[in-house]
């Protein structure tokens, strides 16, 4: 037996087949002599395609674990999914007749595409046709180009760039805080610990207590 769910929806009827696909990222160059050379890259996101059965009406070979609910439930429920352009479960699960589970899929994808038919043929019934993606958490880093020249030949150079620090305008000394620790939390740079004492009036950077409140600038 197969129970299969996407993010909180658990499918009434299990696919009969789910295809994944993983893309290939390879790159072949031709090199100057005519022959090929394969550059091997790390495989590309996973793909799951599927179709399945949205029953409008109860059967008794249906999964309802929360209970019968009607076809439109279903398609509101892709429906959303992709309108709120986040990352979900799709779990899969493959038990034996006694009841044990034999292996479970379990993928962090999103919703790519999907298709709603309703056919007479179905009766009531209607067949949705989806497709998931795998999904990995990013960070975005912002980076610039630096071009410097060796031997005559110009080399492009990535380098991070450090991404600006959000600062609050005030803040409230806690105990074990010294100025020093607060510029580097704050600002990036502890050094900038002078500059933030005379901002503030204080004469002498060590002497600062808890619940003393100072403006913080980018010094």
């Amino acid at each position: 037996m197969y129970k299969v769910s996407i993010g909180q929806v658990a499918l009434p009827v299990a696919p009969s087949k789910i295809t994944m696909k993983i893309k290939n990222n390879n790159k072949t160059m031709e090199l100057i002599d005519g022959s090929e050379i394969n550059f091997i890259r790390t495989p590309g996101l996973k793909e799951f395609s599927f179709e399945f059965l949205i029953p409008h009406v109860k059967y008794p070979f249906a999964y309802y674990p929360d209970g019968f609910q009607t076809a439109q439930v279903y398609i509101d429920a892709l429906k959303l999914m992709k309108i709120e352009k986040k990352w979900f479960q799709f779990d899969i699960q493959r038990q034996l007749p006694n009841g044990k589970t034999e292996f479970e899929t379990s993928e962090t994808v999103t919703l790519e595409d999907y298709t709603i038919t309703e056919d007479t043929g179905n009766g009531l019934d209607f067949i949705a046709n989806v497709t998931l993606k795998q999904y990995n958490e990013h960070k975005i880093t912002h980076v610039e180009p630096v071009q410097t020249t060796e031997d005559g030949v110009v080399v492009k150079e990535v380098t991070e760039r450090k991404s600006d620090k959000k600062t609050s305008n005030v803040y409230t000394v806690k105990k074990g805080d010294s100025l020093w620790k607060i510029c580097k939390a704050q600002l990036g740079d502890g050094a900038n610990f002078k500059e933030i004492a005379k901002l503030n009036g204080i004469s002498n950077p060590n002497l600062i207590y808890p619940g003393q409140v100072i403006q913080i600038g980018n010094a």
